[in-house]
């Protein structure tokens, strides 16, 4: 119950951070591109990746499996925005704008994916140096 709980109250600070995060690209780089659900995705991808290398059985820090819990699932499942982006897409698509949807779709995965990955590689190397 009580990781439940934690889980719950870390999915509503990535929302608002979702929410903070999207809404200041938006404005500033306009909505004809869902530039602030990518950024979201992206920076999300990088932060779990980290965030778990660090944090996993091989890793530098040891942190409760709760808190784990908390953050990757909670924050980080509150903070990126995949049903976001599955909408944006199709309405872009709906609307005629295939090269956006297909830009959207196809940048949204390999930079997510890239992004899982470096955020994984740096944890790695902190992982592997000497001293905290």
């Amino acid at each position: 119950m009580w990781n439940g709980l934690l889980i719950f109250a870390g999915g509503g600070l990535g929302s608002l951070a979702r929410c903070w995060a999207s809404g200041f690209v938006a404005g500033h780089a306009g909505q004809t591109f869902p530039w602030g659900t990518l950024l979201v995705n992206v920076t999300g991808s990088f932060i779990i990746g980290l965030f778990a290398t660090l944090t996993g059985p091989e890793g530098r820090f040891m942190a409760p499996a709760s808190f784990r819990q908390f953050f990757m699932l909670g924050v980080c499942g509150g903070y990126t925005t995949f049903s976001s982006f599955s909408l944006q897409t199709l309405n872009l698509a709906e609307n005629g704008q295939w090269f956006r949807a297909g830009g959207n779709a196809v940048l949204s995965v390999v930079l997510c994916l890239a992004a899982v990955w470096l955020g994984h590689a740096i944890a790695l190397a902190v992982n592997t140096t000497k001293g905290v």
